[in-house]
């Protein structure tokens, strides 16, 4: 058991690296959700990438698993950093990796992990109270759509 206590502990000493999407419909709206692990705020669906899983892996299972949407056309996006964030609801240092993907549809099956979901058009989602990572990936997409590299 003490093992396990200081490998936790000396986990939380090193930048959590995840991944993270700003997902476009058919309809040309963006997927946003609202979660209490950011105070409220509006966000991106996305999450931890596990030891030994890929990029792409990590982004397509945690989509699955949050909000049941399988990603197509996912091309990179910018990658962020958050060390501490008063947005966050505990003190974590993120490495963000972003990506701008489709999906086929609006039909959204949310886990546990957020409270709501809500699909708006770019320029509306910026009225919203977005975390901070966000509102830089939605001003990214905006500036650069879909002329990114494609994630392989």
């Amino acid at each position: 058991m003490t093992d396990r206590i200081d490998l936790k502990a000396q986990a939380d000493r090193y930048p959590v690296v995840t991944v993270g999407a700003l997902v476009v419909s058919p309809k040309r709206r963006v997927l946003l959700v609202h979660t209490h692990k950011w105070r409220g705020r509006w966000g991106v669906p996305g999450g931890k990438i596990e030891y030994g899983e890929s990029v792409r892996c990590a982004l397509l299972r945690e989509f699955r698993e949050e909000t049941g949407l399988r990603l197509t056309e996912i091309r990179r996006g910018p990658v962020q950093e958050a060390i501490e964030s008063p947005e966050f609801f505990k003190k974590r240092h993120f490495i963000l990796l972003n990506f701008i993907a489709t999906c086929e549809s609006e039909q959204v099956e949310l886990n546990d992990e957020a409270q709501q979901f809500a699909w708006a058009d770019p320029e509306e989602a910026l009225t919203l109270d977005l975390n901070t990572p966000t509102r830089a990936l939605i001003e990214f997409y905006l500036r650069h759509g879909f002329s990114t590299e494609v994630l392989t």
